[in-house]
């Protein structure tokens, strides 16, 4: 027995000389949803295909239940790993209603007519499609198709559902509805999922865990709230959400950063001799002058080089006096500045985040 539901194991597949995907060891525990992110060719489709059985890996396994199901020497087939795939097209047949494109899996099954059509309208009536069951998919909109895909691929209860970015096709409003819905699914159902996704914000929305990968290998593999709040690589802290990284070196008892230096106590860096931060720009915030007490918070003075009205937030571009550094910094509509003001940013040093940078190691 194994507390894993899905397990992948030193995972690998290269072309040639060439790897796609190296060493990637990942345990999902059953039911638990995991987001597989990171930009165009870091490997995370080609991972999702090995799970589907569509590629045999060149190193390593995968395991289901403990039991291998893909390795260099032996890959079980698709139809035969209990799993179900919902691609970035949905893939549903045109010339069959919902209805049909739902119910086709359970047929294939050899379930009774009476179960199969009971396990459909159950399915249906889940996704809010029940009312469009004798619909052809020409006569749905991207949304509808989209739910469709999910209700065919959750009746027939997989052991794993994979997921290849299901919502890259649907308009912005339309999938920030649709990341619910597949949560909402993902609570009642509580399949063990593997999501693949570029969009940050479909992987926030959704996971209980996320996996950031880059050239082929993890970054991180966190739940979405320590992996913003405490990224462990520098490209992590840049792939995650909109960031300053800020390179600071020991000098004596001060930390050194472009244009204005800190106490060392006030970093969070131990006896490291550098380390660079994340700063996120809506934790900084904007004064035309300090306090008498500056406390123990960072104060910073610069001059703003830009800005931009985004509806929900300013946001304005800062060069800290003396230094050619650019901080990017998020304030409410209601705060304005003008381009050329000066100002003071107050920085929280409980609100950074220390990580590896090209000074020195953060610890």
């Amino acid at each position: 027995m194994t507390d894993s539901k899905l397990k992948l194991v030193g995972l690998g597949k290269s072309y040639g000389r060439i790897p796609a995907v190296e060493d990637v060891s990942l345990s999902l525990r059953s039911g638990e949803f995991v987001s597989l992110l990171g930009p165009s060719g870091c490997g995370k489709t080609t991972t999702l295909r090995m799970l589907a059985g569509f590629m045999k890996p060149t190193a390593g396994r995968i395991e289901v239940n403990g039991v291998t199901i893909s390795s260099p020497t032996s890959v079980v087939p698709p139809e035969r790993r209990g799993m179900s795939m919902i691609f970035q097209s949905y893939a549903i047949w045109p010339n069959m209603t919902v209805g049909q494109n739902v119910a086709f899996g359970l047929k294939l099954r050899k379930i009774s007519s009476a179960d199969v059509t009971e396990r459909v309208n159950r399915i249906l009536d889940t996704v809010q499609l029940r009312h469009l069951k004798d619909r052809y998919p020409a006569e749905l909109s991207g949304g509808q198709q989209q739910r469709v895909a999910l209700a065919r691929a959750i009746v027939i209860e997989p052991e794993v559902l994979l997921l290849d970015e299901p919502l890259s096709n649907l308009d912005a409003n339309l999938r920030e509805e649709m990341r619910g819905e597949i949560r909402r699914l993902h609570d009642a159902f509580k399949i063990t999922t593997v999501y693949v996704t570029h969009d940050q914000s479909e992987a926030m929305v959704t996971s209980d865990r996320i996996v950031v990968m880059n050239r082929g290998r993890i970054e991180q593999v966190d739940d979405p709230v320590s992996l913003y709040r405490r990224p462990k690589t520098r490209f992590v802290a840049g792939f995650i959400g909109r960031t300053n990284l800020l390179d600071g070196k020991r000098d004596g008892n001060r930390i050194v950063f472009p244009g204005f230096d800190v106490p060392a106590g006030s970093a969070p860096i131990g006896d490291a001799l550098g380390a660079s931060f994340s700063v996120r720009p809506q934790t900084i915030l904007l004064h035309a002058a300090p306090p008498a007490d500056r406390g123990r918070t960072w104060w910073v003075a610069g001059t703003i080089e830009e800005r931009a009205y985004l509806g929900e937030y300013w946001e304005y571009v800062i060069r800290p006096a003396g230094s050619d550094l650019r901080v990017r910094v998020s304030t409410p509509p209601n705060q304005m500045h003008a381009v050329a003001e000066d100002v003071w940013m107050e920085i929280d040093p409980g609100r950074i985040a220390p990580i590896p940078g090209p000074e020195g190691d953060a610890g």
